[in-house]
């Protein structure tokens, strides 16, 4: 058994709060994704959880444990560093064994736990090349087996793809999910790219300046964000600040002289709101309805597998559709329909 709790922990640095009354519970086997852009706290919350960082308020408890006082070599975790941290004048056996030695382990033990351990990332025939005769991803796989080797119950990841290229990124995040099934270890997983958080992890937790915006599985996360920072940085979509108007049982958000039927989940008549709505939930039409805005100067990108078409409305700004790959403009007027929209208490909660 490993669960993780982390329960109302916070961590400033002089004037700039890190986290911020951070609440997660994490099941015993589960595969957690902390995901958000730089400077969101997610690092220094991994780092609390392995003992480097102490809280300044709040409680981790592990197994129902408070390990918040635990130094590092007695919490049950092991970490995985971005830069791999490997020692370079050591073999890949030596790396593997270090900690082992460390606790004085009997020499076939040793020899044992590192081999089979190396089977267990896809690395058995490498034991006596060093760090500098590796690719990136046989490194990481080495940095990968040290944690392993010593038998943790929780994985610990801070950002282990970042330093590869996008091909065997993909492949390295699908390995390292394979070897936490195998495993059924707990796994705390830090990251910034939500196509690794989206593709390998059971539960997302979001993160923004601190503060925990929402934990969901990744269709929770990507088709009902619970804020607009969330809409925005998963997946992409559109924007807009306006006025909610309630009328009986419809809602509809008034951006300048724009009207847009919107989801409002409770909110108040004439509050201020932040509209999101997804490419995908953007309807193309050749001729103007009395819903539907038409856009200037649109153009198409191409993405391969489909095309996103872009313009501008007066109202509303820049608007963007995902449109299938043989779409063509042509020389007619181009109109967007919202099929879905959403909209979140406050301005546009955009950061940069």
């Amino acid at each position: 058994m490993a669960e993780v709790e982390l329960r109302g922990v916070s961590k400033a640095y002089k004037d700039t709060t890190a986290v911020d009354d951070l609440s997660l519970a994490i099941k015993d086997r589960e595969f957690v994704a902390l995901l958000g852009p730089s400077g969101c706290g997610k690092t220094t919350t991994l780092r609390m959880l392995a003992g480097f960082i102490r809280p300044d308020r709040g409680q981790i408890l592990i197994d129902g444990k408070d390990i918040t006082e635990l130094p590092p070599e007695r919490r049950p975790t092991a970490m995985v560093f971005q830069s791999y941290a490997l020692w370079p004048h050591m073999t890949v056996a030596d790396n593997i064994a270090f900690g082992l030695r460390l606790r004085r382990l009997p020499k076939a033990e040793v020899e044992e736990r590192t081999a089979r351990m190396l089977a267990v990332v896809g690395l058995p025939g490498v034991t006596k090349r060093y760090p500098s005769q590796l690719s990136g991803g046989q490194q990481q796989r080495v940095a990968l087996a040290r944690a392993l080797v010593l038998g943790p119950k929780i994985l610990l990841l801070d950002e282990p793809l970042s330093n590869l290229d996008a091909k065997l990124r993909v492949r390295m995040r699908d390995e390292i999910r394979r070897i936490q099934q195998e495993l059924q270890i707990t796994t705390v997983y830090v990251t910034h790219d939500q196509e690794e958080a989206l593709t390998m992890a059971d539960r997302i937790a979001v993160m923004n300046k601190g503060v925990l915006q929402q934990v969901g599985d990744a269709l929770d996360i990507y088709d009902r964000p619970a804020t607009a920072f969330v809409a925005d940085f998963i997946g992409s979509s559109n924007l807009l600040s306006g006025t909610l108007r309630l009328a009986g049982a419809q809602a509809v958000a008034e951006v300048g002289d724009a009207r847009v039927v919107v989801e409002a989940d409770g909110l108040p008549d004439g509050s201020r709101v932040t509209v999101s709505a997804r490419p995908e939930d953007m309807e193309v039409l050749r001729a103007a309805a009395p819903d539907a805005f038409q856009l200037d100067d649109p153009r198409l990108v191409n993405f391969g597998a489909y095309k996103r078409l872009l313009g501008r409305h007066p109202a509303l700004g820049q608007l963007e559709a995902r449109v299938p790959k043989a779409f063509v403009l042509g020389n007619a007027p181009v109109y967007l329909r919202f099929t879905r929209a959403r909209a979140y208490s406050g301005d546009d909660e955009r950061r940069s």
